[in-house]
């Protein structure tokens, strides 16, 4: 009888010692799958800007409710935010649709890494410039060679895609995705030209301190691009996106890609932090 009930027993103890470890693996892969997938979420949105549960749900094939719950999450964790949709031009009736942004704690999650480190060797340049004036023009001096040699890299593929703004634009939006920017060009609403969006800005931290960043990527855009760009927003001064207007007709003065203009020496302030104005 106990051998019996030895034989009957042992086989029950083994089932559930071997239940035991796939009911684990179960759950961790169903957690696995769920993080995964609320990656995919957030990293749409930074590659999109900020959007809303129906154009998650199309972009990433999952029901609206899916999305929702994932957005719950990102929200509760601190990487997503709800914000009214921006609208352009007159607004219809009824409550403006909502839409998800990436927080800066969002942005962090990607690859801020070197963030910290780009703003203490900014601090560093302008301190040994003497501060002051002094320190912003060194800081500027910095961002210009910068943005030079990254204009440099992105000149032949400009070249190459012709003379229109749209076909320039498009082309920059490509290249500059392809450093980390997730840009994107599209038809610019109301106005005859393209917008250039740059969903993501490895150094925004930076730029938000020092603005001579984001002032000398806008001049090197000018050149690039041929004609006089203006920025309309930008995400070291806040916003979700960074976007900048192309006029379709090309500026008088501005010299193409291929031969690049002279620097004027400027000043960024606090008042064009982030932006380039008209």
């Amino acid at each position: 009888m106990k051998n019996g009930e030895t034989q009957r027993t042992t086989p029950v103890a083994a089932d559930a010692a071997g239940a035991a470890p796939s009911r684990a693996a179960t759950a961790s892969a169903q957690d696995g799958e769920q993080h995964g997938t609320r990656q995919r979420v957030a990293r749409s949105i930074l590659d999109h800007g900020p959007s809303t549960a129906a154009e998650l749900a199309d972009r990433l094939a999952l029901t609206q409710a899916a999305v929702r719950r994932h957005l719950d999450a990102l929200a509760a964790d601190g990487v997503v935010e709800a914000r009214e949709k921006r609208v352009y031009g007159s607004r219809g009736r009824g409550r403006p649709a909502k839409v998800f942004a990436l927080t800066d704690g969002g942005r962090d999650a990607f690859d801020h890494a070197y963030d910290a480190l780009a703003v203490e060797a900014l601090s560093f340049i302008a301190r040994a410039a003497g501060g002051g004036e002094r320190g912003a023009a060194a800081v500027l001096a910095f961002a210009r060679e910068r943005a030079k040699a990254q204009g440099e890299r992105y000149r032949h593929r400009l070249e190459a895609a012709g003379e229109g703004a749209q076909e320039r634009t498009r082309a920059l939006a490509e290249a500059l995705t392809q450093d980390g920017y997730a840009a994107m060009a599209r038809t610019a609403p109301g106005a005859p030209g393209e917008q250039l969006c740059q969903h993501h800005c490895p150094v925004a931290h930076a730029a938000e301190r020092f603005p001579q960043l984001c002032e000398a990527e806008a001049e090197v855009f000018s050149r690039l691009l041929g004609t006089h760009v203006q920025r309309l927003a930008t995400i070291a001064h806040g916003d979700g996106v960074c976007t900048t207007f192309v006029p379709s007709a090309p500026s008088a003065g501005h010299r193409p890609a291929s031969s690049p203009a002279p620097e004027t020496p400027t000043t960024a302030t606090p008042r064009t932090a982030g932006r380039n104005p008209a």
